[in-house]
């Protein structure tokens, strides 16, 4: 058995892992990130074309995070050499009361937006149907999911950390320190950052947050007019939520609607539900053909909150942030995760 060491050791090379690699390598940590997949896999969370960004929050914490985030997405930009992160505009519409909230918590901190009239909105975005209130804040967009994930892998290595992909991580806790065995190798460290997603509770046991995980299904949709495309939220009993993502249509799902799974053991898809996924496209997409262009799946990991887990207990970082609406503020959890775990 080879033994190695490094300062900070990070579980799971998802959004958060990966990004908190690039910031511990960035200021010249000694930092080993491993991934029990190959690159680029599809069976976690982060992969994909696209994900949301949007300041609309109905609170306020939530919306100083993205704010606090979209500088860091232009400086992991700026290392990177491309872009990551693509701002289009974002649109709430239903609900009023859900809509007067979001207006409320953006006109607090500080956030554009503007409120509009259903006729309005449709005459601005003639591909879409509205109803109740409308608000548009210009500062949402569309972060390139898997393009990020890849780029924050592959600077966090040209700054220095040993990226390993294929290995799967068990974890031994000591009182001051940690061991990880990977594939036979043993790794020491000072500090391990459990950022395993959906196997969050396979890594750390009777450590890990209460989390639930759930197999959610999107769709793509391909559309037959030319105009601007804002990621959009339909706010009502269950979210509807869409934006466009290039190369494959445009995505739209309903938020939290999958099935309760263990990771390793998945399920079919609801064929039902993309019905009814389709139907809703159907009366409230006319801009879109109805047949789905592509289909893709991915898992959330929720605490009963639906809040993010970021705190250290003893030498184990715990990174368990997406709860449904986390990969927005990567690179800020990673940043946080990467504090946490050099104080």
């Amino acid at each position: 058995m080879t033994v190695r060491t490094a300062d900070v050791v990070v579980i799971g090379a998802g959004a958060m892992g990966s990004s908190t690699a690039w910031w511990l390598a960035r200021r010249g940590v000694d930092v080993a990130l491993f991934e029990q997949f190959a690159p680029g896999h599809a069976l976690g969370s982060s992969h994909g074309g696209t994900r949301i960004f949007r300041f609309a929050y109905y609170e306020q914490s939530y919306v100083r995070m993205a704010q606090a985030a979209l500088p860091l997405w232009r400086e992991l930009e700026a290392d990177a050499g491309e872009t990551l992160l693509d701002i289009t505009g974002a649109v709430d519409h239903g609900n009023p009361r859900s809509i007067a909230a979001v207006a409320d918590a953006l006109a607090a901190c500080g956030a554009p937006f503007e409120q509009l009239t259903p006729d309005a909105a449709t005459e601005r975005w003639p591909a879409m149907r509205f109803e109740g209130s409308v608000l548009f804040h210009p500062d949402g967009g569309r972060c390139r999911a898997g393009a990020t994930v890849a780029a924050l892998q592959r600077r966090a290595a040209a700054h220095g950390a040993h990226v390993q992909f294929d290995a799967k991580a068990t974890l031994r806790v000591l009182d001051d320190s940690v061991e990880v065995d990977v594939g036979g190798d043993m790794w020491t460290a000072r500090v391990a950052v459990v950022a395993a997603g959906a196997w969050v509770t396979h890594v750390l046991g009777t450590r890990a947050p209460d989390v639930t995980v759930t197999q959610e299904q999107v769709q793509h949709f391909a559309p037959l007019v030319e105009q601007e495309w804002p990621s959009f939220i339909h706010h009502r009993e269950k979210w509807i939520y869409g934006l466009y993502t290039p190369g494959e249509g445009v995505k739209v799902d309903e938020h939290f609607a999958g099935p309760v799974i263990d990771p390793d053991h998945r399920v079919p898809r609801n064929a039902d539900h993309d019905a009814e996924m389709v139907r809703y496209v159907e009366r409230w997409m006319p801009g879109l053909d109805p047949t789905p262009l592509h289909k893709a799946e991915c898992l959330y990991t929720t605490t009963p909150d639906e809040s993010f887990v970021m705190e250290r207990v003893g030498p184990v970082v715990i990174g368990s942030p997406c709860s449904g609406h986390g990969f927005k503020f990567t690179p800020l959890i990673g940043q946080t995760l990467a504090d946490l775990a050099t104080p």
